[in-house]
């Protein structure tokens, strides 16, 4: 009975973490209550629209058959990260003490502006990630080595995703793209 009353709890909770089924992340891993894991890779992003036409080809093929040869579920995630240029902004501000020079000055101060612009409008970095969900850890490390090296063979860099970017991804999931400042979410 005591199951249930609990269980009553978490449906009715409107704290997310009580319904989520994570029970942590670690080691580039989402852990589920039901013990599997979710992991993948983050994929860098490239402009193939800048090569030329025979090379955008190629790299496109080369992504069909990437594709094709993965053999188990996966889900192609894009998740928005929000830009942090703050440290870049305070090295702005002392450059701009220590300048002598009024012309230096106002390149830096138009500088600074425009980044304050960045940080007003919210933007963000738009991130690619593959993700997957297996319950043994050793095949998860196998199938990340699979993607990073099939994405390479396609002229593509890639590196399993992290504590951070899976924080991201859930981040993205739960609150729609809407970013929180505070790392938690929170009840509306």
């Amino acid at each position: 009975m005591a199951w249930m009353k609990k269980n009553q709890q978490q449906t009715s909770s409107k704290w997310t973490e009580d319904w989520l089924p994570v029970e942590a992340i670690q080691n580039g891993m989402i852990i589920t209550s039901n013990k599997k894991r979710v992991a993948g890779v983050k994929v860098l992003p490239r402009n193939i629209f800048i090569l030329e036409q025979n090379a955008q080809d190629n790299i496109l093929i080369s992504l069909k058959n990437f594709y094709n040869m993965i053999d188990f579920e996966f889900w192609l995630v894009v998740a928005d990260r929000p830009v942090d240029i703050s440290v870049y902004l305070s090295q702005l501000q002392l450059l701009y003490n220590d300048t002598p020079s009024p012309a230096i000055k106002k390149l830096i101060m138009q500088d600074i502006e425009k980044g304050q612009t960045f940080i007003n409008n919210n933007i963000v970095d738009t991130e690619y990630y593959i993700m997957f969900q297996e319950t043994d850890e050793d095949m998860v490390q196998k199938k990340v080595r699979l993607l990073i090296n099939g994405l390479a063979s396609c002229g593509l860099n890639a590196s399993q995703a992290n504590n951070d970017d899976l924080r991201v991804i859930l981040d993205n999931f739960l609150n729609g793209g809407d970013t929180t400042e505070f790392g938690a979410v929170m009840p509306v």
